[in-house]
């Protein structure tokens, strides 16, 4: 006999068997009880939660001959033959393959016909909310008004999608993501039924990668189980089998972090992409783990001892952890891989989006949000507590006077200026190309020179994204060091902008409007 998963061969058969949904359960057994069924319900939830094994139980419980206080009997012809799919009573629809008008009308016919060998006749809809527009309108009249035998129960994960004429006229149930103690108990009781041997902090982590999910995380189960078949499963094991990353690396790359180590986090993060680690988990978990920190750091010791589930040796490291850093930081920290979290799912380049990431925390100045100038603060800050000054005035000679300040060069004309300006405005396709940024180099392809008034030096680009990229803090002082350096150490100041397409640009990519009057005697090609 081909072997059953775990998640079918033990999928709950009456209510007393169904986890973490005690507040549906107990509703629906009190309604079938007294005799108040409704003949329409919507069961709302994320996966696994237990929407269409509840709604197949209620089936069963209302077309059952014998029903018992803990719901179905699970033995009469009836329960016999919903159990297997071949009662005629029980109709399951999957809305994501049948989900036109025609298929809701063979429905609508069927509703006709009464019950055989039953009393109720039950439409289990599942992912109703891929249903068309026409197919919820056609829906809308029978939902209304059923024979008083037709019971429908609509099952989706996104009921934002549903109609509110559809709404207004079910029940509403909605399932919520099941614990990990709740989960990680279940399976435990699966896995000595089975006969297999796992770890308690492994079942624990399993059921926290399920992320609510019964189904989920039993699927996890099996897998770590096939893979490690035959020796008992550990927590280390079961990290590598997932693709996970220990905690221990969460807590090496928030030290390199703290320490401004760019190069520290970019290795680290190298080591755990040859690992074959998932980046999208590492992004989720790496924020979780922050998420504990900021608890540590904020709640009383009682109130996280019951919330956080983490072993005792790991919540005595957050504690160590907690203390050098402070609670802003954390919350600047998550805010970006919240962000991170949102945009890494459908990258298509994961490990470069993580790597500039890494770059924006250790690099507070590179941003220009409230959050990033109070890091830049509490960084400047801790380095005068660290005892790192700034000399403002030079120090008196043995002989009482003080040194002469070094001579400043002598600056150049305006009209020096304006002619070196020109001349750099000729090569710059050349110049940009020097730029030893590598993205702000890449946001400077394409670019257009050209002078402006008051000696102002104008860096044109096609694009309004390029433009904004290149006016971020970081990328304006790489500019202006390379100004500056072919200019002789003289300031350049200028501007980022986009092209303006009335200008006229020789294939030099000089603006000719802009410098043709500036140096005598200049002559240039027009397009």
């Amino acid at each position: 006999m081909s072997y059953t998963a775990l998640y079918r061969k033990f999928r709950p058969q009456t209510f007393d068997d169904v986890k973490g949904q005690d507040h549906i359960v107990t509703t629906l057994k009190n309604q079938v009880a007294s005799g108040r069924t409704s003949h329409a319900y919507l069961f709302c939830g994320t996966r696994g939660t237990g929407k269409t094994t509840i709604a197949k139980i209620l089936a069963k419980l209302v077309n059952c001959e014998n029903p018992t206080p803990s719901g179905p009997c699970c033995k009469c012809d009836s329960c016999k033959a919903i159990a297997e799919g071949t009662s005629m009573n029980v109709i399951e629809i999957d809305a994501a393959s049948n989900n036109g008008v025609d298929n809701i009308r063979e429905i609508i016919e069927e509703v006709s016909y009464s019950p055989v060998g039953g009393k109720y006749k039950v439409y289990i809809i599942d992912e109703v909310h891929m249903l068309s527009t026409g197919a919820f309108n056609a829906l809308l009249k029978t939902l209304e008004e059923p024979p008083s035998y037709a019971m429908f129960i609509l099952a989706t994960t996104d009921v934002h999608k549903i109609p509110i004429t559809i709404l207004s006229r079910c029940q509403r149930y909605d399932f919520k993501r099941i614990g990990i103690d709740t989960i990680s108990a279940r399976m435990r009781e699966l896995a000595d039924i089975e006969g297999l041997k796992v770890e308690d902090k492994a079942l624990k982590y399993i059921a926290k990668m399920g992320d609510g999910s019964m189904r989920d995380s039993l699927s996890l189960l099996d897998q770590c189980v096939a893979f490690n078949f035959g020796s008992e499963l550990t927590y280390d094991k079961a990290i590598d089998i997932l693709g996970s990353v220990d905690n221990s690396v969460f807590s090496n790359l928030l030290e390199l972090i703290i320490k401004d180590d760019i190069i520290g986090a970019v290795n680290l993060l190298e080591e755990i992409v040859m690992q074959g680690r998932e980046l999208v988990q590492f992004v989720t978990d790496f924020t979780w783990y922050l998420r504990n920190l900021m608890l540590v750091k904020s709640c009383d010791d009682g109130y996280i001892e019951d919330v956080l589930e983490v072993s005792s040796e790991h919540l005595e490291r957050l504690r160590e952890e907690a203390k050098q850093i402070e609670i802003n930081t954390i919350f600047r920290y998550i805010d970006i891989f919240s962000e991170l979290s949102s945009r890494i799912k459908y990258a298509s380049q994961k490990r470069i989006i993580i790597e500039m990431t890494l770059i924006r925390l250790c690099r507070p100045q590179m941003d220009t949000g409230s959050e990033d100038v109070l890091e830049r603060v509490r960084q400047l800050e801790k380095k005068v507590e660290n005892g790192i000054t700034v000399t403002a005035v030079a120090p008196a000679t043995s002989g009482g006077q003080v040194p002469q300040q070094e001579k400043k060069k002598p600056m150049l004309s305006p009209e020096a200026i304006s002619a070196s300006l020109a001349d750099l405005a000729l090569h710059w396709p050349s110049i940009s190309s020097m730029v030893e940024a590598p993205l702000t180099g890449t946001y400077l392809k394409g670019s257009k020179a050209s002078v402006g008034e008051n000696n102002v030096f104008f860096i044109c680009v096609p694009e309004e994204f390029q433009a904004n990229h290149l006016r971020e803090p970081g990328r304006m002082a790489d500019i202006s060091a390379l100004l500056d350096e072919h200019m002789g150490g003289e300031h350049v100041d200028f501007e980022i902008k986009t092209f303006d397409k009335t200008r006229r640009f020789n294939e030099q990519y000089v603006d000719i409007d802009a410098i043709k009057d500036l140096i005598p005697g200049l002559t240039v090609t027009t397009e």
